[in-house]
This record gives structure tokens, C-alpha cells and sequence, in this order.
């Protein structure tokens, strides 16, 4: 995109920057002439200033950004980037025209090269194509599905996209079908992706018997190499939160906004996932069944063998987007709080 878009979407931006604001850094809150929070990337605090007045280009402009703690400063772009985890400035222009409403740009012709060849079914380069072409969340069904299941707070979640015309097929006799879905990036260590999880939704909207999903035999399904591995809502420090599926996680997450966690899509791959070298302590976000409790044993186990503490919190309910959805977010927030640490309680919840 030419940089003189850039800089006409910013100065959009900038028009309605108390709006941007209190969509994409809801940690924060208006101080007169300003938008005070954390950082960049919403957390709570007072050290980054956001200018909601001011004229539309050049020093003083609104929507540009400053943080006294590190020097760094910006504008609005930044912060929608920065946010929902954006790497190419395509999709941070994207979620601009579709926060603004503005029309989309038409599409360009496709132009593979006949010298890539197709991804293998289910290898992590089909995982990365698949999520490369997937779309941003803001707006579209994703979003409304997550709000369907009590999930409101969803900033940082450049980890979700969407894809309105995804493949299924029941099995290798039956035809393909297309339905929406959810596509979560499956990364390592480093930040690498090396698997997608699709999970298929009924584009018609939410019911109490499918919440959400698309009405086939197995609304989710992974592909890639996922074993160590999962999806991510922000980066582990010394402490991590670590569940089964994504809906579970964003659960507890919606009481934890600031802890970062992982999603490691199954019981299995959740005893299995791989500890980052600044680990010290590990909460597991346990489902209450069997296959729930082993993988917890297990992989406390695992991270007392290296030194890492770690402890389970455990669900009033079946898991904790039921406690979520059953009791809401302020008495899943104060069960959490119980279960956590008490230097972790000052860090998460009352920080």
C-alpha cells in the first residue's frame, strides 16, 4: 500500500481516536485531553499518553502516542498492530477499513508462481498458508462467536483469525463441504507457526446445544505439528497459565486479561507442551474429567522436575467458559484470585 494511504488511515484514525481507544486499549480510561494506560499493548498503567484532540498531520496530531517509561511513541496504527499481534501492514490496513467501515480495496489477481508447489495436506506450511489467508477478527463471525460464549475481552488475540470459506470433509468418501471458521496459528518457542487449529461455526448463530460450532461431526480439527506447541495470548515471562481448548483459555483470560497464556488444544498435547527458559511458574487450567485431571498431574509433575512451580486451578463447573457463561466474568475473576498466588494476585488482578 503506497505510504500516503497509511498516513490518510492514521489521520482517520485520529478523528476518532477516543473511539480507537476505548475499542483496542480498554485498560485505560480518558484523563481530559488525553487516553491514559499502560503500554501499547493495553496493559493497565498510566504511563502512555494518547492524544484524542489535536490537528490531523504533523506534531501534536491526534491519536499520536507517547510512553514516558520507554521513550517509545507512535499513532494509532501502532496501537491496532501492536494489539491484535499484526505483522504485515496489509492486515493493520484491513482492520482499519473495517473498524472505519470503509470499503475494502479490490482484491488483486491471484498470481502463484508455477514454481511453488502445493502444500502437503495438514503440514505446517498448509497451517501457515491457511492462516495467511484467513482474515482479522474484529467484525466478523469469530468475534461475534467469542462474545456468544461470554468471551468480551479480546484485545491482544492477533493469534485468532477468520476464514468465511473453510474446507471440511467428513471423511476421504464423503464430499468436501465449506463452512466459517475460527483459525487459531499453532506456534513454538520462538514464535514460529507450526500448526492450525479450525474450529467450524454455524454461520446461522449461537445455540445453547452446539454453542456456536457448525453442525458436522467435528467442528475442530488440527493440522501441523503440534506436540510441545500451542496458541498464544501474549508473551511468557516467569509466570503462564496452560489449558486444553482456546475457548477455556479466553475464559479464564476474560478474569486474567494480563497473565499470558497457551491453548494447547487437547489433554494430551496440554501434558505435553514445552516450558520457555524464563518459566518459574505454571498455573494449569484444569477440565474437570479424567483426561482433564491426568494432564494436569502430569504436567505439574513435569515442571517440578525442572524447577518451575507449579499449581492447578480448578473450575467450579466442567470448565471455565461454563463458569464464565453460567456466573460471569466478575465471580470467575474472584475464583481465579483464590487460586492464585499472592504475589500474583497483586500482579494480575489488582495491578
Amino acid at each position: 500500500m503506497p505510504r500516503h494511504d497509511a498516513s490518510d488511515l492514521a489521520a482517520r484514525l485520529g478523528r476518532r481516536a477516543e473511539a480507537v481507544c476505548r475499542h483496542y486499549l480498554p485498560s485505560g480510561r480518558r484523563a481530559g485531553r488525553y487516553w491514559v494506560v499502560g503500554d501499547v499493548q493495553n496493559s493497565a498503567g498510566r504511563s502512555m499518553f494518547v492524544r484524542l484532540a489535536g490537528p490531523e498531520r504533523g506534531k501534536g496530531a491526534a491519536g499520536k502516542w507517547s510512553d514516558a517509561a520507554t521513550g517509545e511513541h507512535g499513532d494509532l496504527l501502532d496501537v491496532i498492530r501492536e494489539t491484535l499481534g499484526l505483522a504485515d501492514f496489509k492486515d493493520v490496513a484491513e482492520e482499519v477499513r473495517r473498524f472505519l467501515s470503509l470499503p475494502l480495496p479490490e482484491p488483486e489477481r491471484a498470481t502463484r508462481s508455477r514454481n511453488v508447489p502445493p502444500a502437503a495436506s495438514g503440514s505446517p506450511e498448509a497451517a501457515r498458508r491457511l492462516f495467511a489467508m484467513s482474515h482479522p477478527i474484529h467484525g466478523t463471525l469469530v468475534e461475534a462467536y467469542l462474545r456468544d460464549r461470554g468471551i468480551t475481552s479480546l484485545h491482544g488475540l492477533g493469534a485468532l483469525r477468520f476464514h468465511p470459506r473453510c474446507y471440511y470433509r467428513p471423511d476421504e468418501h464423503s464430499p468436501t463441504e465449506i463452512w466459517p471458521a475460527m483459525i487459531a496459528a499453532v506456534t513454538d518457542l520462538d514464535g514460529r507457526q507450526t500448526g492450525a487449529h479450525r474450529t467450524w461455526l454455524d454461520p446461522s448463530g449461537f445455540s445453547e446445544a452446539r454453542l456456536g460450532k457448525a453442525p458436522v461431526e467435528t467442528p475442530r480439527r488440527s493440522m501441523g505439528e503440534l506436540l510441545g506447541h500451542g496458541v498464544r495470548f501474549g508473551v511468557a515471562g516467569e509466570v503462564l497459565a496452560a489449558g486444553e481448548g482456546i475457548e477455556t483459555v479466553l475464559s479464564a483470560r476474560s478474569g486474567l486479561p494480563l497473565m499470558p497464556m497457551l491453548a494447547a488444544l487437547s489433554a494430551a498435547h496440554l501434558a505435553a507442551i514445552l516450558f520457555p527458559e524464563t518459566l518459574r511458574r505454571l498455573y494449569v487450567l484444569r477440565d474437570r474429567d479424567p483426561a482433564g485431571n491426568g494432564a494436569r498431574d502430569g504436567l505439574i509433575a513435569r515442571a517440578a522436575s525442572v524447577g518451575i512451580e507449579a499449581f492447578g486451578l480448578t473450575p467450579e463447573q466442567g470448565d471455565f467458559n461454563e463458569d464464565l457463561r453460567r456466573h460471569g466474568v466478575d465471580a470467575l475473576r474472584a475464583a481465579l484470585r483464590e487460586q492464585l498466588r499472592p504475589e500474583d494476585v497483586s500482579r494480575f488482578v489488582e495491578g
